[in-house]
């Protein structure tokens, strides 16, 4: 029932676009901050619902931390955390990448209620930078979550959604980082103008 409601209620306000094309990685998909950078409180809770504010405050909590700390074999305990809400529409996209050197581990859950492997808007487990080194794939199904630990070979994409693809890819990211780090996705100072994402049925 949680992930039902999860699902039909995921987040639509508060949306920024976020683009890069050419270097070291592409990348195309809109974010929404769910927890700021090391912060206690919900970002923007007004139209946010009940299940969404619960899982809010689940992931903030001394028992979250353990559980990951356990998983990873890593002490997340006093890390900061972040987290963060995903819209993947049609041609979205995050090409081959390590994750930045500063993010510890990282958690993806996802809310899409079907999904088919054609459609794209999968996380692929690459093997190294190659896109078509796939260990793994990941589909964007409610229940389903991928953890991994940043390393030098910790290589990995979201594949690109389908151009007629009729639903967003929808996803959460929770990243643990050393103390005092700032965020890469909302920088200080950061003016980027927010939105809602698409129509309800995107």
């Amino acid at each position: 029932a949680n992930a039902a409601a999860l699902a039909t209620s995921f987040p639509r306000d508060n949306f920024k676009t976020i683009e890069a094309y050419g270097g070291e990685k592409s990348y195309y998909y809109e974010a929404r901050a769910l927890i700021g950078m090391g912060s206690d409180t919900v970002s923007n809770p007004e139209r946010l619902s009940e299940t969404w504010l619960e899982l809010a405050h689940d992931l903030l909590s001394d028992g979250y931390r353990e559980a990951m700390s356990l998983l990873t074999g890593l002490d997340l305990g006093t890390r900061q955390m972040e987290i963060n809400v995903f819209h993947y529409g049609p041609g979205a996209h995050l090409g081959p990448h390590r994750d930045l050197p500063e993010k510890i581990a990282t958690h993806v859950f996802y809310f899409n209620q079907a999904w088919e492997l054609e459609d794209g808007g999968c996380l692929a487990i690459l093997n190294s930078a190659e896109p078509k080194d796939v260990a793994a794939q990941v589909l964007p199904i409610v229940g389903n979550s991928a953890a991994f630990i940043r390393s030098e070979n910790s290589w990995h994409e979201v594949t690109r959604v389908r151009d007629r693809c009729n639903q967003s890819r929808r996803s959460m990211t929770v990243t643990f980082y050393p103390t005092s780090s700032v965020s890469s996705m909302w920088p200080p100072g950061d003016t980027a103008p927010l939105h809602d994402y698409g129509s309800a049925s995107d």
